[in-house]
């Protein structure tokens, strides 16, 4: 049998080849283990980062979330006043309102404990159905298009998630007016919103729970506002569960969330939120894709 140098030397080159794979598919794989031991169990549903004000979403240090989404927002019930329509008549009536939103929302991580938010309605229409028995001069209907509300928010976490105490954390959101001519979209005067909260992470799933009072211009004065209970559970490596009841006031609501991961920095957001009493939205459906940079 005649020896071949060349393919002896394919061989050894081959063999060499396969071992450099297998030790970087062993780096890897004890890399991500090493990750999640380093990972406590009640961060398994949400990870190291901050929370954002988008559901079930949180934002690491460094990293860029970018979210554009569609939402609807259907009232049978809205009440409003004419006069704040510029109508005269300073009485609460009930009209049939619908409003459809591009949005944008962006979130930065600036730091472990800091992260900056920006979100804004890049373009909205409504509609509002003046109530039968509203005898001002509004218009039967009233519609109006265009850029919509605009708010920015810093938040911060003031006290790490341990196995005996919860995440704690602050927001100070800003809300511009964009839209001191409209009457029915975006915002017409400067409205601002501070809140506090705290997250805990059990074997059964997460829980969110924070307050917030509110200031806006035109009422001169600061009453209790956003207030919410919120649920997050990781049902698989690429499935989420939300859900929460979110209230402003005397307006309330149950939202319903899926997130489904497209790929390692991707996932599409599915949810809808019901009107628990009247003043609240009967339902607003949203459709998104969550992008991690």
């Amino acid at each position: 049998m005649f020896f071949d140098p060349c393919g002896a030397s394919k061989v050894r080159l081959s063999a060499r080849n396969g071992a450099v794979v297998a030790l970087l598919f062993a780096a890897v794989c004890l890399s991500r283990i090493a990750h999640a031991q380093r990972l406590a169990p009640y961060l398994a549903d949400r990870g190291t980062g901050i929370a954002t004000s988008m559901f079930g979403e949180y934002v690491r240090k460094g990293e860029l979330l970018v979210y554009p989404f569609y939402e609807f927002t259907l009232f049978n019930q809205f009440e409003y006043k004419p006069a704040e329509l510029g109508f005269g008549l300073d009485q609460d009536f009930r009209g049939k309102f619908r409003e459809h939103e591009a949005n944008f929302f962006l979130a930065y991580g600036l730091s472990d404990r800091i992260a900056l938010e920006l979100e804004s309605a890049v373009f909205t229409t409504a509609r509002l159905l003046k109530d039968p028995s509203d005898p001002s001069a509004l218009p039967a209907e009233l519609k109006e298009s265009g850029f919509g509300d605009t708010q920015a928010e810093i938040r911060y976490r003031f006290a790490h998630e341990t196995v005996t105490r919860p995440e704690l954390f602050s927001y100070l959101e800003v809300d511009f007016p964009f839209q001191r001519n409209r009457r029915i979209i975006g915002t017409q005067t400067w409205a601002y919103k501070a809140g506090v909260g705290a997250i805990k992470g059990f074997s059964f799933g997460t829980l969110t729970a924070r307050v917030a009072g509110e200031y806006d211009e035109a009422d001169k004065q600061v009453v209790f506002g956003e207030y919410a209970l919120e649920y997050l559970k990781r049902l698989s490596p690429k499935l989420r569960f939300y859900t929460g009841v979110e209230g402003d006031q005397d307006e309330v609501e149950w939202i319903i969330e899926g997130q489904y991961s497209l790929g390692r920095r991707v996932h599409l957001k599915l949810n809808s939120a019901f009107g628990i009493t009247s003043k609240a939205p009967d339902f607003a459906p949203e459709i998104g894709v969550m992008f991690h940079f």
